[in-house]
């Protein structure tokens, strides 16, 4: 499948689009990817709920603060939003446009079909219909041209460190995953043993690593060589994408959909680690990612397979592309 950045725009230069962002950096991640996809420059619009609006969300009415002060004219062409904080004002631009915007929602409104022009859900949820769009991964920007501007521009903190190079991705606690003293200590073992190797390990944490994780991986690491660890503080450009370009192979954490979506568009061999917990739908999601050869399960060592970059954003935006022509009549 190509990468989300192939092939040039999919719609006509000069059109304008919005992203509703709740601050929630999972949602906003799918909505910029989608865009820059369809080659638009969006313009980000904080939606904010205040109680009881937020209770309400997505059934409700909107915020008339967020209505006044955000979601005025000049309307856009589009406009793009996840999470049910969302909705409200989606279906307000709507109606304030005079049906003008084209809406899209990524993932579930759970506020049924008719809440935009087109909804993309991923395939572990249950949502169907004529407006709805269906891919195992979700939408994001690391697309094949992004990691390859990473690879010809390597960041000097990732280049320092020793190849063959391995990215372990943390995630963190979530409604369904949660992260008890032995996944930390897992963890430092896995990043432990991978140095113990002969590989040069790339640490990336997220805002929701627990600091007793961190601190076990970075206690397990405390005697490796220099230029064989580099563990990301959160100081500096996050280093992210420069991570996941030049790892010869990808261990992640399964409590984030997004994350294991991003490790399988590198084309690098995806072990996933699986946190305490779990829910059905994200188990689903990694059987299918294993049962098509994109990922494995972490077994307690490295392995490497031959596999193709997998990549569902530049799909999205096609179909995205196709229904918005058809709206304004070709």
């Amino acid at each position: 499948m190509p990468g989300n950045g192939d092939a040039g725009p999919l719609l006509p230069a000069g059109l304008t689009a919005w992203v509703l962002a709740s601050g929630k950096i999972g949602h906003e991640v799918h909505c910029l990817g989608l865009a820059r996809a369809l080659g638009l420059d969006p313009l980000g619009k904080p939606v904010r709920p205040r109680w009881p609006f937020a209770l309400l969300a997505p059934w409700g009415p909107v915020d008339p603060r967020d209505a006044a002060e955000t979601l005025a004219p000049p309307w856009p062409d589009l406009a793009i939003a996840a999470g049910r904080a969302t909705i409200p004002a989606l279906r307000h631009l709507k109606r304030a446009s005079g049906g003008r915007v084209f809406t899209i929602c990524l993932q579930d409104p759970r506020a049924g079909k008719g809440a935009a022009d087109a909804i993309w859900v991923p395939e572990h949820d249950r949502l169907r219909g004529e407006n709805v769009i269906v891919t195992l991964t979700s939408p994001h920007g690391l697309s094949a041209e992004a990691l390859a501007r990473a690879r010809a521009e390597p960041d000097p903190r990732v280049a320092a460190v020793m190849t063959p190079r391995v990215a372990l991705v943390l995630g963190g606690p979530s409604a369904h995953h949660r992260y008890e003293p032995r996944d930390n200590a897992a963890l430092a073992a896995i990043a432990a043993g991978i140095v113990a190797g002969g590989r040069g390990l790339l640490v990336t944490p997220s805002r929701r690593t627990p600091p007793e994780t961190l601190a076990a991986i970075r206690a397990a690491l405390a005697g490796a060589a220099p230029g064989a660890v580099f563990v990301w503080d959160g100081t500096g450009d996050n280093p992210y994408v420069q991570m996941l370009a030049h790892a010869g192979a990808v261990v992640v954490t399964a409590d984030s959909a997004n994350m294991m979506g991003e490790a399988a568009a590198t084309g690098a061999p995806v072990l996933v680690y699986e946190p305490s917990g779990g829910h059905p739908k994200m188990a689903a999601f990694l059987d299918r990612l294993v049962a098509e050869g994109h990922a494995r399960r972490w077994r307690g060592e490295l392995e490497s397979w031959p596999r193709a970059p997998l990549d569902a954003t530049r799909e999205i935006a096609e179909e995205v592309a196709r229904r918005f022509r058809a709206f304004r009549g070709g």
